[in-house]
């Protein structure tokens, strides 16, 4: 099991410059994340569309 301050397997979504960093990268508040892997990381864009439009065609939280 790895140790709390392991952060070797943690990659960002820098939304500022659109670039995948490892935890040694820009402040938290420029970033997505953690994801297991860089090309998770570069997805998170698209996985937070995906999101998105699923919570909005969600029935429980119908409010119009």
């Amino acid at each position: 099991m790895p140790k709390a301050d392991d952060h070797s397997n943690e990659w960002y979504y820098n939304v500022k410059t659109g670039k995948v960093e490892p935890y040694q990268g820009d402040r938290a508040a420029e970033r997505l994340g953690p994801y297991s892997s860089p090309e998770e990381a570069a997805r998170a864009l698209e996985k937070v569309q995906e999101r998105n439009e699923a919570w909005d065609n969600d029935p429980k939280w119908e409010d119009d």
